[in-house]
């Protein structure tokens, strides 16, 4: 059996907070463990990286943990600490490319704390990106713009450089992928003296965050994937002006989310005669492209003390970023001819943002290669008055602390005589274990041998001692490099897992089924479940509506469509069901759907993790629609732990009544909850003020509850939603809350408003291990 705390909310749970993607799009999975370079490509290729390194002018003698440190934010700002290294392992660099040359520099721990405005705002005068850190990207490293610090001299006839000491003209400015790009590791990424930085394209961050990048695990190379483009890209940057940066893939028409998925197109192309631009092979580098002159704030034809050098292979088209026009300043026409305005943004919808926003996109070539401005233009869009600041001087609010820092989930699985604890861990960490009956009374697990250290993400420890609770503390942290961390440490952490035996045999859900109300007064219900164990299955989900009226419903939702979600990924959607699936519904025990009917129902491969599967009107009607979620297989290694539907709640007909089935032998153990009044915690309006629950089998009542803290087992409530990750319920609230053993059969609860109130409630099912 399994018994696990510090699971993740439900993702049904989890989404009723409103969306902030300022705050939720930085990644913390790897944080921690400490970073890592590949020092050569005979290290990459051998796999073999190291956690300490020197180099020039970089000492980083001890270990630093890998990005994101803390995620804080005012009504003003948004606070990103971070180390400013890659969660990746990054590297190697060389400084030539043939690859024989060594890079000068390493990258290094550079303590970032820096700021991103809240709420952004969209100036007439626009403000030239700078030199360093314009942004960060969501893995913690820095963003740089286009240029690499250098320009033409045109007096010494010759680019400037570290080497000569020139800094240059300021007119022909060196673009930093044509001039650096040899000196980049395979994540794009390298470093100006120790402060690690993209200057466009991330396929390391990319990959991370599954947009369409592959990875190949013999060469450590990234490649853009060659398939389809499945899903829009995510948020993988904010800069200084507070906008988004997506990655190179959105939708088709920019406020049509279903308009198909394509690359987005830069407004920028070389000057080489074609698209009506100046063919600089001709006419030399004389004149500056309008959008550079307005930049300069100089006229675009160039004394010749200003001219660039001729068009050759050592100064080929593409060296300077002067060497591109911009459409917008040719007669083409934004959104129509090209994407991306001058400053590379455009206004449009994304996931993140279902109203719309300003966002800039990494522009890339169909292999990836950067395109320019690879990430920003010129100047940012917006009011860029973010940037790096020495401390927060006023109240923030911690939305999440990772890294060393990051907080411990822990479980513990009684394997026959034995219980397998395991955490979430930090590396270099070493943690005790401690026992207890009640989750007060806590005792050192004993041999002392109970106080190990962290082998890496997850540690795990064995002992034949058994107990409801089991405490993992970290209690101390291997020497490491703290610059950044702004007194963050971790240790002191701790978490708990509550091992009640409840559940036994092969007892599973295979079906769990929700009745509800949609459109109008009644919104738009949103299931979930959370899948776990190991391996795949099929799953079959449906959104029943017009087939109900065969069953006596009088008023039905005429045309489902129905979508399964995972993350910000669209696994399957459905309208109208395919015929090809009723031989699923036939083998899983659903009732056959009417031939041709507008009903919705998908089958799908499914593994282990959180799902949502969102139901809409296609036609924008309203009416009573049934949710389904099947178990479509017979091996029981993955099964449905959890399962939720936000929906409301009404009188009469229009209770919420939700069912499941049991199967297999011996007994499942069940936390079900109805809960309306911590919903308006959670920013949900209209929330059911008083709900009671009621669970059936056939006519027969078995249990009853109206609010949770009142139970006479409420101190068992409370220990079993916190051992199976739900969130807590305030004591004393009107909440509704049942922990029950239930045999093998098929059961129905009633969700209603104490004295016909109405409102929107969410129902949850947690299998007790």
């Amino acid at each position: 059996m399994n018994f696990t705390s510090g699971l993740l909310l439900s993702t049904l749970a989890t989404s009723l907070a409103a969306a902030d993607p300022q705050l939720e799009s930085w990644q913390t999975a790897n944080t921690r463990r400490y970073a890592r370079i590949y020092e050569t490509d005979a290290a990459r290729l051998a796999g073999a990286p190291v956690i300490t390194w020197m180099r020039g002018p970089t000492s980083q003698t001890t270990p630093s943990y890998a990005g994101v440190i803390q995620i804080s934010s005012s009504a003003s700002w948004v606070y990103l600490r971070s180390s400013g290294l890659g969660t990746h392992i990054m590297g190697p660099w060389y400084g030539n490319a043939a690859r024989t040359q060594a890079f000068p520099s390493y990258p290094a721990n550079m303590g970032v704390l820096f700021r991103i405005p809240r709420t952004p705002t969209i100036p007439t005068t626009k403000t030239l990106t700078g030199l360093a850190a314009i942004g960060y990207f969501v893995d913690g490293v820095a963003a740089f713009d286009n240029r690499d610090a250098f320009s033409y001299s045109t007096a010494n006839n010759t680019d400037a450089s570290p080497v000569n000491g020139l800094r240059g003209d300021g007119v022909w400015n060196r673009e930093a992928y044509h001039n650096e790009g040899h000196t980049f590791d395979p994540a794009f990424a390298h470093q100006a003296m120790t402060n690690h930085h993209y200057h466009a394209n991330a396929p390391a961050v990319r990959f991370q965050l599954g947009d369409h990048v592959d990875f190949n695990p013999t060469t450590k190379i990234y490649t853009e994937s060659t398939g389809p483009v499945t899903a829009h890209s995510p948020i993988v940057a904010w800069l200084q002006d507070g906008l988004p940066v997506y990655g190179p893939y959105g939708y088709a028409s920019p406020m049509d989310p279903k308009s198909g998925l394509r690359r987005i197109i830069s407004g920028y192309v070389k000057r080489d005669g074609t698209n009506g631009t100046t063919n600089l092979g001709a006419t030399g580098r004389s004149t500056l492209p309008a959008w550079a002159a307005r930049a300069q704030k100089r006229t675009a034809t160039l004394p010749s003390t200003a001219f660039g050098p001729a068009v050759i292979n050592s100064f080929a088209l593409g060296h300077f970023i002067e060497d591109f026009d911009y459409l917008g300043d040719l007669g083409k026409t934004h959104g129509t001819d090209f994407d991306l305005n001058e400053n590379n943004v455009r206004f449009c919808v994304t996931p993140e943002f279902p109203a719309g926003t300003w966002a800039y996109f990494l522009t890339i070539e169909s292999n990836g290669t950067p395109k320019y401005p690879n990430m920003v233009g010129r100047a940012f869009f917006g009011t860029a008055t973010g940037g790096n600041v020495n401390a927060i001087n006023e109240p923030v609010t911690e939305f999440v602390r990772a890294s060393q820092a990051s907080p411990i989930s822990v479980s513990a699985t009684h394997v026959g005589g034995a219980v397998s604890i395991t955490w979430s861990s930090v590396e270099g960490a070493t943690y005790k274990i401690e026992t207890s009956p009640d989750a007060t009374t806590w005792s050192p697990l004993a041999p002392a041998t109970a106080v190990t250290s962290s082998g890496g993400d997850t540690t795990s420890f064995s002992t034949a001692t058994m107990a409801n609770h089991y405490r993992v503390t970290l209690t101390a942290l291997a020497t490491y490099d703290t610059r950044g961390a702004g007194g963050l440490s971790g240790v002191g952490n701790s978490a708990t897992a509550f091992a009640s035996l409840g559940s036994s045999g092969t007892a599973r859900l295979i079906n769990i089924a929700t009745r509800v109300a949609l459109g109008g007064e009644a919104g738009t219900p949103i299931p979930g479940f959370v899948l776990s164990g190991t391996g795949s299955k099929q799953m079959l989900v449906r959104a029943v509506g017009p087939t109900l009226t065969l069953f006596g419903v009088a008023v039905v939702l005429a045309d489902p469509r129905l979508s399964l979600v995972s993350g910000n990924t669209t696994v399957a959607s459905n309208d109208n069901w395919l015929a090809a699936d009723a031989a699923t519904f036939t083998s899983s025990g659903a009732f056959a759907l009417t031939a041709v009917s507008k009903d919705a129902a998908l089958v799908a491969p499914l593994t282990a993790g959180p799902y949502t599967a969102p139901v809409t009107s296609t036609d924008g009607g309203s009416g009573v629609a049934l949710l389904e979620i099947y178990d479509a297989a017979t091996s029981s290694t993955l099964n449905v732990i959890n399962a939720s539907t936000r929906a409301f709640v009404g009188t009469g007909d229009s209770v919420l009544i939700p069912g499941f089935v049991i199967s297999g032998t011996g007994s499942l153990k069940l936390l079900v909850r109805a809960v309306g009044p911590t919903l308006a915690a959670l920013g949900v309006t209209g929330a059911l003020a008083d709900p009671t629950i009621t669970l059936y089998r056939g006519a027969t009542a078995l249990a009853t509850n109206d609010n949770w803290s009142s139970a006479t087992n409420a101190v068992e409530i409370s220990a079993t939603a916190a051992a199976v990750g739900a969130f807590a319920l305030p004591a004393g609230s009107r909440d509704a809350s049942l922990v029950t053993t239930l045999l093998a059969g098929s059961y129905t609860a009633i969700v209603s408003g104490v004295g016909n109130t109405t409102g929107t409630a969410l129902v949850e099912l947690y299998v007790v291990p």
